[in-house]
Order: structure tokens, then sequence, then C-alpha cells
């Protein structure tokens, strides 16, 4: 088993605690100082730097939500001057102000190490050859990869979004090993090979890839394991983090959260902590960030944590799949329903493609939820009966599932939208006027 930093990586579980406990004081010392924003929110609370004795008393200090973020945009929340940062990134803004991100160079460095010991963990290597095609730019995704392939002395191939074609021609004739990128543009690379006769086991040395920038389901990594013979390492986070900073290693027991450079909470509806291994909200604190400080921030993703040493030997708590996010959460006839739900019972069928697309409207104020779901090449037929039966299997599942009706469509292969970067799922068209 190789390690990229194994004192670190294997330490006891209460040397960590104690090392992240340290490493809290010192966050919310400096911050205090240098942050009049979580300055005035520690005052409103009445707490101060000196009362954090505990790693329980974290439960003292106030929350950063996402509005926060846009209410101080574009830097109000930086600490560090422009001529002390190296790299800024700004988030898409699609539901309303982009998060701009300042970096340091500490900052740049901490998150290449938290995704280099991520990438040792499932096996890569300076031997690897990795087609990185997230984008590059603002997003978070392509740069971010693209540093800590480096640092590890993989040979990056820097893609980026688009060119599909130009993609697998690439990965055809240069020994690529790993591939990077979001789980909805890896199955369309899959579609178009199997459209262009590319078998990705005979035709490629591709046998791994990393799969971020959107939730996705377990039974969707199945089947794309089983598609293309690639072992798919799920990895996570946001630009507030960073950027993706957390991977799996080869056990796929979650992702392995590093000790030293977050602390996570996992509260519940009341932000009491959950028992240990139980769902709930995640509250994310970087500990070691320098120039855009993130304290007890409601991320809006729903998992649990877990603190058992890790088969690999890694001693660091592991955070499980995530199983939808509060803000993506829809409100349906009085049901709460989330995509991350639909997308699961999708990926049950093994008669459907990973693809689908949620639309909701409403006659005369009773909501009305369609699924579009799409089928594969091998489960193509004309025969009636045939399809009746799989989308009735479907419809029930869905009930079984969300507790609501939901009106089924089965469409051909290729119908759907496909999607470079982050997937949309839903198309909300209700109107309470």
């Amino acid at each position: 088993m190789a390690f990229w930093n194994e004192d670190i990586e294997t330490m006891p579980v209460e040397e960590l605690k104690a090392m992240q406990l340290r490493l809290l004081q010192q966050l919310v010392e400096r911050t205090y100082r240098d942050s009049p924003f979580y300055r005035t929110k520690m005052d409103e609370k009445g707490v101060k730097p000196e009362d954090i004795k505990t790693l329980d008393d974290i439960r003292k200090l106030p929350f950063m939500k996402k509005t926060d973020l846009r209410d101080n945009y574009p830097d109000k929340l930086f600490v560090r001057p422009y001529e002390e940062l190296v790299r800024v990134h700004v988030s898409s803004g699609t539901t309303g102000k982009p998060t701009v991100v300042g970096y340091t160079q500490k900052d740049l460095d901490n998150w290449a190490e938290s995704l280099d010991r991520g990438m040792t963990s499932f096996g890569m290597t300076k031997e690897d050859m990795l087609e990185n095609s997230h984008g590059y730019g603002l997003f978070t995704g392509g740069l971010g990869v693209h540093d800590a392939a480096t640092k590890l002395g993989a040979t990056v191939l820097p893609t980026s979004t688009g060119n599909t074609n130009r993609q697998i021609d690439l990965m055809c004739d240069l020994p690529v090993t790993v591939m990077a990128g979001t789980p909805s543009y890896l199955f369309h690379i899959a579609d178009v090979c199997d459209q262009r006769g590319v078998d990705i086991r005979r035709d490629t040395k591709l046998r791994k890839a990393i799969a971020g920038g959107e939730p996705w389901s377990e039974s969707m990594r199945r089947k794309l394991e089983d598609r293309t013979g690639i072992k798919v390492y799920n990895c996570y986070g946001a630009s507030e983090f960073s950027g993706p900073m957390f991977l799996e290693c080869e056990e796929q027991a979650g992702f392995h959260v590093w000790a030293d450079l977050c602390l996570i909470e996992v509260l519940d509806e009341n932000d009491e902590p959950v028992p240990e291994g139980e769902r709930g909200a995640i509250v994310v604190t970087m500990l070691q960030k320098e120039a855009f400080p993130l304290i007890r921030y409601r991320i809006g993703d729903i998992s649990s944590l877990e603190w058992g040493v890790c088969k690999c030997g890694r001693t660091h708590p592991r955070l499980q799949r995530l199983s939808g996010r509060t803000d993506d959460m829809l409100v349906v006839r009085g049901i709460n329903v989330f995509p991350s739900q639909i997308e699961a019972v999708i990926g049950e069928m093994p008669f459907l493609s990973p693809f689908y697309h949620l639309t909701l409207d409403n006659d005369k104020y009773m909501d009305r939820l369609v699924v579009e779901a799409e089928l594969n090449e091998e489960s193509l037929t004309e025969d009636m009966v045939e399809l009746t039966k799989m989308a009735n299997t479907l419809d029930r599942r869905l009930k079984e599932i969300l507790n609501i009706k939901a009106e089924v469509k089965l469409v051909l292969p290729g119908t759907l939208e496909r999607f470079e970067g982050k997937s949309k799922h839903v198309t909300d068209n209700r109107k309470y006027d």
C-alpha cells in the first residue's frame, strides 16, 4: 500500500483530533483578527477565540452560508491583500452572484496535497498519464486536478471539455491510463465510443477515472464500470473549499477527508450532531485556508461521516456518498423529493441509460412531475407490451421511493441533452400566480 504522506495519513485518531483542535484554535484566532465579517458574527454570538477549548466548542461559533458569500461579493471575505494572492477562481453563479475565491501559494499547495494523497490512495503514480476533461479557467476542477497530477509526477494531457471525438482519438493514440471528468461526461464518452466502434478495454490503456463535479449514484458507477472496464473513483469538493479535494481510495468506501485540512460536522435539522454513521447536513470548516477562511460553512450536502480505520490503513474520517443536497430538494405535492433519489432508481433499471430529465409544472395548482428516462441500445424495441412493462416497472419503483406518483416517459437512446460540464437534470415550469 502506497502513501503520499504516510505519517499524516496513518496518524492515530487521538493525535489527529488533537491536531484539529490546535488548527481550529489558530484559524479562529486569525480569522477573528483579520475578518471584519466573521468578527462581527462572533461578537453578535458573544464568543471569543479563547472560548474554543475543545473540538466540541466549535458549536459555539456562528455558521457561514452561501448567501454570506454572495452578499460579500466580490472579495469582502478575503483576509489577504491581492499582492499575497497567486490565483482567483470564480463559480458559475447559476443561482445568484458567483462566489469568488482567492488563493495564496500555501492554499494551492494544500489543495494539491489533498488530491495527491487521494490519487496515491487508489494507485495513481508518476507512471500514469491523466487525460483531464475538466474545464480549465474559472472553474476549479481543471487546474486543481492538473496541478495535483503534475505534483504527483504523472503526465497530464489537458484536453479540457468538449471535442469528444478528439478526446477519444487521443485516448486511443496515447498511453492514457487515467481520466478525470464529470460522471455524465464519462458516460457520454462511453456512448460515443460505442457509436464509433471503439472498445475501451481493447483499444486504450484507460483503466481508472476520477469522477466529480456533480452528484451521482452507486448504481450509476457500477453501470459505467461494467460497461467500460474502468475503475471509477468518486471525488468531492466545492469551489468554496478550494475545489475538488477529497477522493476515494482503492476500497471505494467513502471520501477520505483529511483531518488536518478539513473538519466536518454532520448535523440534524436542529443543528445538533448526529451519531457517527447517520446522515445529516454537512457543515465544513477548512482548517488551513489563508486567503478565504471558511468556518462552519453550510455546504448543503447530505451525507454521513465514519471515523473507523479504513482497510487501506488510513485513519482519517470517511465521508459517505452524498444522498442529495438541501438546496436541490424539490417539494412536489407537499413531499420532499431529491433528484438523487430518482437517479438511484434509474440506475437500478438494466434497460435504462444513465441520462434522465425531470420537468415540473402545475395545472390548477396541482404539481405534475414528469420523469423522462432514456432507454439503452440493448433494450430498444418496437414491442409495445415490452415498453409498457418497462415503463410500469420504473413507475412502481419511483412511487415506492418517492411516495408520490410521477409520469414516466421512456425516450429513445441519444434523445436527452448531454453536458460536457455539470449536468442539468431539472426544469421547473411551475407558476404560482
